[in-house]
């Protein structure tokens, strides 16, 4: 499963490499402005929620040879020990429509279950069709938990592992 992509850790080198990627999203930024920059590339490679540390951050890529085909941002141990928080996933819009975020988020839920974890938390933006429907098709769930934050409405789904 993913044999064809090499996956390793997004530092800042890699900024425009992200932010050409979100950039191809207008319809998540919609809805979960603002628009994508160098600053909030560089911004989320280093958020944190709080009581969390950097060592608990992972902000990585998927790569078929040079291609970035998709991004992550995950939170390990988040809200609580039993659970990984998915800040952010996208994939390349080259890539997008033929199975392969899915195939992704499969493999993770596969790698985080061998981990030990129990739960993948998430959120996405009220009123974001698109982001619903995908996560939805992924098997996460709504937990009955929508929060307010500087752009809006976001409701929080969960997977059980």
């Amino acid at each position: 499963m993913l044999k064809k992509y090499f996956v390793r850790k997004l530092t800042e080198k890699d900024v425009n490499l992200v932010l050409s990627l979100q950039q191809q999203h207008p319809t998540y930024y919609k809805y979960c402005p603002p628009e994508p920059s160098i600053e909030g590339v560089l911004q989320q490679m280093k958020a944190l929620p709080p009581k969390k540390e950097i060592k608990d951050k992972y902000f990585i890529g998927f790569f078929e040879k040079d291609k970035l085909v998709a991004i992550m941002d995950m939170i390990v141990e988040y809200p609580n020990k039993e659970t990984i928080f998915i800040g952010l996933f996208m994939v390349n819009k080259e890539y997008a429509g033929q199975g392969i975020g899915k195939e992704i988020i499969e493999y993770c839920v596969l790698k985080f279950k061998q981990k030990g974890f129990s739960f993948v938390r998430l959120g996405y933006m009220k009123n974001n069709l698109q982001s619903e429907a995908f996560w939805r098709k992924c098997q996460f769930e709504n937990v009955g938990i929508e929060t307010n934050n500087n752009q809006g409405t976001v409701v929080v789904l969960e997977r059980k592992l």
